[in-house]
């Protein structure tokens, strides 16, 4: 029997070729890829975008639900929600004229912001069926606006 031998790297194909011809990408086949991605992109993202808009504006209900029963939970022990100059604070540590009653932390972790990276805005009374006002300035971080601009939360009646 006769030994076959093989030649490693660099030989030629059966067509004649190289086989470092022809392994790669064309500028022509680069373009259109990018030219697709480029498509896919400016169709998709701005769908994506405005998902990412809403998710912030229900991020910010439901923290203001949050925040509604921690205030309601100080509420119980307090036995009044905390007044407008000792804010949302009051949940994490107790205010001097609570101190006896205070049973918190009301919050398991920091006071939140809302998902605009702003606080919250908190008002004690208020003329509402909560009897206080907490909520959100929305994306524009300014009273008023529609939309993702728009006031989330338990706003006082006018």
């Amino acid at each position: 029997m006769r030994a076959m031998k093989h030649r490693i790297g660099g030989g030629a194909c059966a067509s004649g070729r190289r086989r470092s011809e022809g392994a790669g990408f064309s500028l022509i086949e680069l373009m259109v890829v990018l030219v697709i991605m480029g498509l896919l992109t400016g169709l998709v993202g701005p769908r994506l975008f405005g998902r990412v808009d809403s998710s912030k504006v229900k991020a910010a209900d439901t923290q203001v639900k949050m925040l509604k029963g921690a205030l309601q939970t100080y509420r119980l022990d307090v036995g009044q929600y905390p007044t407008t100059a000792e804010g949302l604070a009051a949940l994490m540590n107790p205010p001097p004229e609570a101190a006896d009653y205070w049973d918190g932390p009301y919050l398991e972790d920091e006071l939140p912001l809302d998902p605009w990276r702003t606080p919250y805005v908190y008002k004690f009374p208020a003329d509402n069926l909560q009897g206080f006002a907490l909520y959100s300035l929305g994306a524009d971080s300014a009273e008023g606006g529609e939309g993702i601009n728009a006031e989330v939360g338990f706003l006082a009646d006018n």
